[in-house]
């Protein structure tokens, strides 16, 4: 069977999801997309393999019944309106982040979801598909390091542009660190604080850096850096600190070179370089999912859960206090 995939949004990342269904991924096909520009969704649908019907609005893709299941890539604040209109038409739907951009709407989904009775939704937090991520989560799992008591997350990019905010280094980059503890420790945050470090002056008027520490439920402290005008390039790191040992994310590239006195590392360009492997990942694991019956990944619960906390902590930036997390109670759906 192949699944059927309308695109809201071909925006750059849009794009490149489509690239991806149609030409590198099995079990696949886009039949539909839809953009506020719509004679560049147009111009996108003629360069499908096979065609595509370019709709006038994300509402009238997701009726389409030559659409099995939906892409979400569209501007945030419409997130919420697609991902409701994609339950109620029982149609599976992935949602890049945020999954809304308030806590209110991320909630209306979760309900929306659960009244349905089985679950729609992923969000794209692609970290907890990527290869190194994922040996890291392995080994905390085993108990080899024993109980983690630390995890350090660093996420450094060369520089941002022009309209990144001191908020944005929370909702935008952190936010992927804040999910990732979550997975990786299998525990929720119930507190967290900001700091400021020493300011990049190649940031500008930006607080840049950023130091976030998370705590978490079960006693574990994790710590956030945030760096994103520091040049050199995107740069990833994580390391759990155990009882008995430790381990780390490895290097960012595919050899150590070793000359001249010098140990080198490859460092990435972007985020695309260094999580292209786990995006493929990611779709090929949510189309098999949709053609099987089988479960998503990172759920309605998850994005909900990074929109609260993304939340705590940039009152925590604002204020320098500590800010209390509480996500309340959550449904079984997601248990």
């Amino acid at each position: 069977m192949t699944v059927n995939v309308g695109v809201i949004g071909v925006g750059m990342i849009g794009k490149d999801h489509i690239r991806r269904l149609t030409t590198v991924l099995a079990g696949a096909a886009v039949t539909a997309v839809t953009d506020v520009n719509l004679d560049e969704a147009k111009r996108v649908a003629g360069s499908v393999p096979g065609g595509a019907t370019a709709h006038g609005t994300g509402q009238e893709l997701i009726d389409d019944r030559a659409v099995d299941a939906v892409v979400v890539c569209s501007w945030g604040p419409t997130h919420e309106e697609y991902v409701l209109a994609a339950i109620a038409a029982s149609k599976p739907v992935f949602c890049e982040k945020p999954l809304a951009t308030t806590q209110a709407a991320c909630r209306r989904i979760i309900d929306a979801e659960v009244a349905f009775g089985r679950r729609l939704v992923q969000v794209g937090y692609m970290r907890r598909y990527d290869a190194a991520y994922r040996a890291l989560k392995a080994v905390i799992d085993s108990g080899d390091i024993g109980t983690p008591t630390m995890l350090h997350s660093t996420h450094r990019n060369p520089s941002v542009p022009g309209h990144y905010t001191r908020e944005m280094a929370i909702t935008d980059t952190a936010v992927h660190d804040i999910d990732v503890s979550r997975w990786l420790l299998g525990d929720e945050i119930i507190g967290v604080r900001v700091f400021k470090p020493r300011k990049n002056s190649l940031g500008g008027e930006l607080e840049d850096p950023l130091f976030i520490l998370l705590e978490m439920a079960g006693g574990a402290l994790v710590d956030i850096e945030t760096n994103v005008n520091i040049r050199y390039g995107y740069d990833i790191r994580g390391e759990v600190v155990g009882e008995t040992g430790t381990a780390s994310l490895g290097a960012g590239g595919p050899v150590t070179l070793r000359r001249n006195n010098l140990v080198a590392d490859e460092v990435p360009a972007d985020w695309r370089e260094r999580f292209i492997g786990a995006y493929d990942v990611e779709f090929q694991e949510w189309i098999d999912a949709v053609r099987d019956g089988g479960t998503f990944g990172p759920s309605s619960w998850d994005g909900y859960a990074a929109a609260v906390v993304s939340d705590a902590a940039v009152e925590a930036l604002h204020s320098g206090e500590r800010v209390a997390v509480d996500l309340g109670d959550q449904p079984d759906l997601y248990a």
